[in-house]
């Protein structure tokens, strides 16, 4: 995959000093503390993600949550600071994708697709709600015989969840140059009850939408032969909009409001059947993630490219005047030369600045109000689907994962983390022969996801979580050196 970016530094990632205090502790190295040999030595068969991370100005607050599309050697799914260092780790045996913070039944919860990449860029599979401690809230699943897609999963203020799903149909293809039965990928779009898993919605794109709205060229044996079916439209994104939804379809490169009663399409914005004049500096092409937001603007991630070198992308963000039937360019987001061939969001922050996936190049960047870039991140997998920054507050279920061993004479070195907690600023370590009879040996400033000390040699240890208050968050169970 190229990525047309420049170099960056690298900044924050695991290791660092140990500031330690206390009877029997003494401080180490930058290259004695952190992970040992590349690993972490707590979270067995994972290895730091090895983001680059550049800031370069004032980033809006809370953390990033990264989906790195086909996961890294680290991970499926992310959460990370501004150094780019691991908050929270999650491996799975399946595709995550669509990593982020929502809100349900009044409180924030993680939220993610997990399931099956099918050939064409879509998948099978449910959405996941994840509590404050990371155990499960909820699943969600498509109905009425279909199986939810990777590229929505978005909770509502109502307790539902609106879905994307890719079901094989036959259709009439003649009109785009296949044959009278061909095989095509319908776009349907779902609204489900969490709770209940009823279908309160269930909408067809082929159903609504001319097949020739395409514009996607019918490649050979797209027709149903061994190149598989045809996807003519490619809904990517649907949103909540009042009376009506919002959609993004890249493969006929239009926005569309659809009425959330009858299903019929309100207006097309975008592509070759647009109701709206939208002027050259406001045309998108292969877009992502569209989103209204609270003014009534509309932001998008505008892919404009088919081919590799096509580009560049950019995020941007339209006044749509949808009586007079106009669209105003208001602000755009880039750097003139990175591109997200598929893939790829923009999300708008609280103050005004606004993160950018780029999708296909593993690369996010967050830029001021006024387009500079504040912070740039590289080595993101083979891409994120979506990226965002949202705050979050969690304590895992489960306590701080302990690993200790001797290292010659009386010391012993002794690593923590505590996978997804994001309040940890300190570790306090308690040790002696029994776990009846253990004293404070040291303390040590988180330094990454996993802190490393070294102390005197004691027979049992347990690491204490301290927030910024000194206050105890959670201990370890007993490890016995």
């Amino acid at each position: 995959m190229s990525v047309t970016r420049r170099g960056f530094l690298v900044t924050g990632l695991a290791g660092g000093a140990a500031l330690l205090s206390g009877a029997g502790a003494r401080g180490r190295s930058a290259a004695e503390s952190g992970t040992d040999a590349g690993g972490y030595v707590t979270l067995p068969g994972a290895r730091p993600p090895g983001l680059k991370a550049r800031r370069l100005g004032r980033t809006a607050p809370g953390l990033l949550f990264l989906g790195p599309f086909q996961g890294t050697d680290a991970a499926d799914a992310l959460i990370v600071d501004d150094r780019g260092e691991p908050v929270w780790i999650n491996r799975s045996d399946r595709l995550v994708t669509d990593l982020r913070v929502q809100t349900y039944e009044g409180e924030p919860v993680l939220t993610y697709w997990e399931g099956e990449r099918r050939p064409g860029g879509h998948g099978t599979g449910v959405g996941v709600v994840l509590g404050r401690d990371y155990r499960r809230v909820a699943e969600v699943h498509a109905g009425n015989g279909v199986r939810g897609d990777l590229h929505e999963f978005l909770l509502t203020e109502r307790g539902t969840a609106l879905l994307i799903a890719y079901p094989e149909v036959t259709a009439d293809m003649r009109p785009i140059g296949g044959p009278r039965d061909g095989r095509v990928l319908d776009n349907r779009v779902q609204e489900i009850d969490v709770r209940t898993g009823e279908v309160l919605l269930d909408w067809s794109a082929l159903d609504h939408l001319d097949i020739g709205e395409t514009l996607t060229p019918l490649a050979e044996n797209a027709d149903g032969g061994a190149g598989g079916p045809f996807d003519p439209i490619h809904v990517n994104s649907v949103q909540d909009d009042g009376e009506t939804l919002l959609l993004s379809a890249r493969n006929s490169c239009a926005l569309y409001s659809l009425d959330r009663r009858s299903g019929a399409v309100r207006w097309r914005m975008g592509g070759d059947r647009s109701d709206f004049t939208v002027p050259e500096d406001a045309a998108f092409a292969w877009q992502h993630d569209a989103r209204r937001q609270p003014d009534g603007t509309i932001s998008l991630f505008d892919n404009h490219i088919a081919e590799v070198g096509d580009g560049p992308s950019r995020g941007i963000v339209l006044k749509v005047d949808e009586k007079a039937r106009r669209v105003t360019l208001v602000r755009e987001f880039g750097d003139g030369r990175t591109y997200g061939q598929y893939m790829g969001n923009m999300q708008m922050l609280p103050g005004g600045n606004a993160l950018v996936g780029w999708g296909s190049t593993s690369a996010i960047t967050e830029f001021s109000p006024g387009g500079r870039p504040v912070l740039e991140i590289t080595g993101v997998g083979d891409g994120s689907y979506r990226a965002y920054r949202s705050p979050w507050s969690a304590r895992p279920a489960a306590g701080p994962d302990v690993a200790a061993a001797p290292v010659g004479g009386d010391r012993m070195r002794v690593h923590v983390s505590w996978n997804g907690a994001t309040d940890v600023v300190a570790w306090r370590f308690r040790a002696g022969p029994d776990p009846s009879r253990l004293a404070v040996a040291g303390t040590a400033r988180r330094t990454g996801f996993e802190t490393a000390a070294t102390l005197r040699r004691s027979q049992v240890v347990v690491a204490e979580a301290l927030a910024a208050d000194g206050s105890s968050l959670g201990r370890s169970a007993p490890q016995t050196v």
